[in-house]
């Protein structure tokens, strides 16, 4: 199995972390690409691109120009990033021996690196998925990463392995789906609010975390096994749900 995630706005990049397990990342190069044009960007223009606060502009500028330079700052991604699906995930409460399959089964979307394996060493950056940015000559950043992660993630899979997709439709949009031939099943996550069941963006991004946690502690690798998933108080339900390919879990 392989799970898709999302990256995550928020970084950590000061607690110590344990693991021996170091890797770089598979797109490295074009990460350096990417940010050679980025640090061309003004405070100002990277406040408008990406819709943020001035400190934050200026932030992200510093990180832009010190990124190739930055080579004590990096950290392994599945401890940088800093959300609510890494609040599920939990990481630090995961045992050292169970870093391998973590490592194996996890993959994170990014806007600067493409796709990541949860170990892969990582800088400090901003750059959403979204982000209405050229690079050598693509549209955006769809445009420029879609072949790169669809071929490297076909690459890893093997023939009957299933893709569980639990990132955003804004990051899992980079893939083209159309050319992978394995299941992929999107779990929904809703939660009953005035009485009706509704996805609530907070608690379905934490639940996508949980579900990750889920799977490494039970070493999940079926479809079957998937729509056991209890954990934050949800449980499958057969009843909302209408495609099999799409679970439904409530609380």
């Amino acid at each position: 199995m392989k799970i898709i995630i999302s990256p995550a706005k928020s970084l950590n990049f000061e607690d110590k972390v344990q693991t021996s397990i170091n890797s770089k990342p598979f797109f490295n190069d074009d990460a350096i690409k990417i940010n050679n044009e980025l640090k061309k960007e003004s405070i100002e223009s990277l406040c408008n691109l990406m819709g943020i606060s001035p400190k934050l502009g200026e932030l992200n500028w510093n990180r832009n120009q010190d990124f190739k330079n930055n080579s004590n700052q990096s950290k392994q991604a599945i401890f940088a990033f800093n959300g609510d699906v890494y609040d599920g995930i939990d990481i630090n409460t995961i045992e050292e021996r169970k870093h391998k399959l973590v490592n194996d089964v996890i993959r994170i979307l990014s806007g600067l690196y493409g796709i990541l394996s949860p170990f892969d060493h990582i800088k400090p950056y901003r750059l959403e998925m979204g982000t209405k940015f050229s690079v050598n000559g693509s549209k955006n950043l769809y445009d420029f990463w879609a072949s790169k992660v669809t071929n490297q993630l076909k690459s890893e899979l093997d023939k009957d392995e299933i893709i569980l997709n639990l990132a955003s439709n804004e990051y899992f949009s980079v893939l083209n789906s159309k050319e992978i031939s394995n299941k992929i099943i999107s779990p929904q996550f809703k939660d009953f609010k005035n009485g009706t069941l509704k996805i609530i963006s907070f608690y379905a991004k934490k639940a996508r975390g949980l579900m990750s946690r889920f799977i490494i502690d039970n070493d999940v690798k079926s479809a079957n096994e998937i729509l056991s998933f209890n954990y934050g108080g949800y449980s499958y339900s057969e009843k909302d749900t209408t495609d099999e390919l799409k679970p439904v879990f409530i609380r």
